[in-house]
């Protein structure tokens, strides 16, 4: 049975003691600089720390403050952005940092509503920086603060849940609703990362492990319980690599759309039951302008997307000496075979080049 909340300034003492003792040194805490810790908010959704660390202080380097951010092209923000996936997030801090200048004077805005106004910025993100950065008595929820207070506050209902959301919520919002709010929620993220962990909680280690409701219970490690994921739709696809005297041919999306301003191997969609090979001549000439000779099957993997699963089937070939006219593509390029990994391109693109290559050079 869930209980309420009982004790949150007690909690919220026990909770900061404990970070103040067992706080992990990240560049991203030793500065309130509202722009550094928004950098790092977008970096770390859906990527490790110790992934991030290095990103972080060359994406600093390169890009220190909103206006550089705001005054680089995308393509340079994306080359910085290569290999932490989710890319997204790169274009939508670009695109937050030239409204930031546009309408709120080049500065971050203290409010998390003003700040849910700029793009990629959610909830979660705008309490973030807002309670971190400006000091705001902010909450944020993300999959660990989820997995702390749901545990804590024995929560056995399925989530993702409405109810079950505002709950959660609720309650970090009690708990940011005293002294030190960045470091409070910092602290929860924290306790969830090291401690609360999903599969082997180190329920001894935690500072609320009187309090909470699962340890009590003995059912830590089956909280909080998740409702059944939708079934991933399956998509298939073709691409090729593209050789005309030595050097291969990479396109690249028109910006707006998916994967927009990333370059990419050119490729196809297929329908339910088409042949890549009986297709794929004729659908590239459509795209590239140009005829495609000598396609040879080069494998196939699968990758997965969040609600899609693509099965990508590869292929090599040759492009005749006629002009390139792109469709649904805005750019083209040759380039050499050896430099095809250091391109701005998706993860998608960068597993089918790391199949490919070995057999360009074969």
């Amino acid at each position: 049975m869930e209980r309420r909340s009982s004790g949150t300034k007690a909690a919220r003492k026990a909770l900061l003691a404990w970070y103040d003792t067992n706080r992990r040194d990240l560049p991203w805490r030793r500065t309130r600089d509202p722009y550094a810790i928004w950098v790092s908010e977008a970096m770390l959704q859906q990527t490790r720390v110790e992934t991030v660390v290095p990103y972080y202080e060359r994406f600093l380097a390169r890009f220190p403050d909103v206006a550089s951010l705001a005054d680089a092209e995308l393509e340079s923000v994306y080359e910085l952005w290569a290999g932490l996936g989710y890319y997204s997030r790169a274009r939508n801090l670009k695109a937050a940092a030239e409204k930031i200048r546009r309408e709120f004077g080049g500065a971050l805005p203290p409010d998390a509503e003003a700040l849910r106004t700029l793009p990629g910025i959610g909830r979660y993100t705008a309490g973030a920086i807002a309670s971190i950065a400006f000091d705001r008595p902010e909450p944020v929820v993300d999959g660990n603060v989820e997995r702390v207070l749901a545990r804590r506050l024995g929560i056995r209902r399925a989530i993702p849940s409405r109810d079950v959301s505002k709950r959660i919520w609720d309650e970090a919002a009690r708990l940011a609703a005293g002294p030190r709010p960045g470091d409070l929620n910092q602290a929860l993220m924290e306790l969830g990362a090291t401690v609360c962990l999903p599969r082997v909680p180190r329920c001894g280690e935690c500072p609320w492990r009187r309090g909470c409701d699962a340890r009590a219970a003995g059912d830590a490690e089956s909280l909080p319980r998740k409702a059944p994921r939708a079934r991933q739709k399956p998509i298939r696809a073709a691409a090729a690599l593209l050789l005309r005297g030595g050097r291969a041919l990479v396109v690249r999306r028109v910006a707006g759309s998916l994967l927009g301003g990333f370059f990419e191997l050119p490729g196809v969609e297929l329908e339910r039951g088409e042949e890549p090979l009986e297709v794929l001549p004729t659908r590239l000439r459509e795209r590239l302008g140009v005829r495609v000779d000598g396609l040879e099957g080069a494998g196939a993997f699968t990758h997965v997307f969040t609600h899609r699963r693509l099965r990508l089937h590869l292929f090599r070939g040759r492009c005749d000496a006629g002009r390139i006219r792109l469709r649904g593509y805005d750019r083209h390029r040759w380039v050499s075979v050896s430099t095809l990994g250091s391109l701005p391109s998706s993860t998608l693109t960068r597993r089918a080049i790391d199949a490919l290559v070995g057999r360009a050079g074969s």
